[in-house]
């Protein structure tokens, strides 16, 4: 399985599932990261998640096919 942490900017508390996609590279596009969400290939600290635009926190991870990404 490939891990990766992803460490939140100072004083932001989240960032959007689909712009943490992007910003890994994990998606090409906007578009690519929101099909990978709906269709049901994301899990978010252990529960699907189908919300494009769902806020992700400190201590979440994010899991899609062999890769883990935990949020610091």
């Amino acid at each position: 399985m490939n891990t990766h942490t992803f460490e939140l900017k100072e004083g932001h508390e989240y960032i959007q599932l689909n712009n943490l996609l992007q910003y890994l590279s994990i998606a090409q596009t906007g578009g690519h990261a929101k099909i990978l969400i709906q269709n049901e290939e994301v899990s978010l600290n252990g529960d699907l998640e189908t919300r494009i635009r769902k806020k992700i926190f400190s201590g979440d991870i994010v899991r899609l096919e062999n890769i883990e990404i935990t949020v610091k």
